[in-house]
């Protein structure tokens, strides 16, 4: 029987960039609605986030990124970090909170209390560069965790996948020159945020779609493209940056997947975890901006990790 932790935490919907703004409360509220309806919930690990340390931050960012976010957090209203991003007092709390649930879940795994885990936190990351918040992101989770991992002495090399919608150029740039790690992205270009998605090295395996692809587009550079590159590095273990915003009901892009299609690649990951890594799987929410259509996406891509 497989054992998934189902990492989050109530605080995390304390981050509001405003009632208009698609990387919503409400997503997590809808996952754990879904979950708890069909009763999947019940078969998960639950467990509560912790808070990341500065130093686990700085595992994947520069010196001053912790300190120059909190410099910037209001103590009422909202604030910007860039266009897209904003900040309002308890955001650097959930950042933390996210960020911590990431190595929560790590050390889950490799000290096997859970075969896999997901994580659904939020703000996400995996825009978040390395001395640089962007794209609703603020602290790169997914980073942060696979360098957590990497100071274990049963892991020497990671992957990350990231089968968000939009292309994750802040993982790209944390571990551009750091060849343990293996960065396989799909996304939809060209399109946000434009940085960073041609970027040439053996590890980075960039899979951009066009607008209008969808699930045999998706699964044929699953197929073609990532696996042979993960057969190549033999992960220890994999991450994953579980973006639901390239299904066809989400309102930001325009990739066209369908929940069958997370389910799918969530199997083809685990097979080769379960080939090179022990099974070892770490999850974290990235995107997925209509609620009905992510809390059924994240249903079940869970399924899957939980051997449904």
């Amino acid at each position: 029987m497989t054992t998934t932790a189902f990492i989050s935490h109530e605080d995390c919907g304390l981050h509001n960039m405003g009632p208009e703004h698609p990387e919503s409360p409400v997503r997590l509220i809808a996952i754990q609605k879904v979950l708890s309806k069909t009763g999947l919930i019940d078969d998960l690990l639950q467990m509560e986030s912790v808070h990341v340390t500065a130093d686990q931050i700085k595992l994947a960012h520069s010196s001053h990124h912790q300190s120059d976010l909190l410099q910037l957090s209001p103590e009422s209203g909202i604030v910007h970090a860039d266009a897209d991003t904003a900040l309002c007092p308890d955001s650097m709390h959930a950042a933390s909170l996210a960020a911590g649930s990431a190595v929560l879940a790590t050390e889950q795994v490799i000290n096997q209390q859970a075969d896999n885990a997901f994580c659904s936190v939020r703000p996400p990351g995996h825009h978040a560069e390395h001395g640089l918040a962007m794209g609703f992101c603020l602290y790169n989770n997914i980073a942060i965790g696979a360098m957590h991992a990497l100071q274990h002495p049963d892991i020497n090399r990671v992957a990350i996948v990231d089968f968000d919608v939009h292309h994750g150029n802040g993982t790209v740039d944390i571990f551009k020159d750091i060849p343990e790690v293996m960065v396989c992205s799909t996304f939809q270009h060209p399109y946000y945020p434009g940085r960073l998605h041609d970027v040439q090295r053996e590890n980075i395996i960039n899979c951009p779609l066009s607008a209008g692809s969808g699930s045999l587009a998706f699964r044929q550079q699953l197929e073609d493209a990532w696996l042979p590159a993960l057969q190549r590095h033999k992960p220890d273990m994999i991450f994953i940056s579980a973006g639901f915003d390239a299904h066809e009901e989400d309102p930001l892009a325009d990739i066209n997947l369908r929940e069958e299609d997370y389910y799918w690649a969530t199997k083809l990951l685990m097979d080769v975890a379960n080939s090179y890594g022990q099974g070892r799987i770490v999850s974290v929410l990235e995107g997925g901006y209509n609620p009905v259509a992510l809390a059924f996406s994240v249903q079940s891509h869970l399924e899957a990790l939980n051997g449904k």
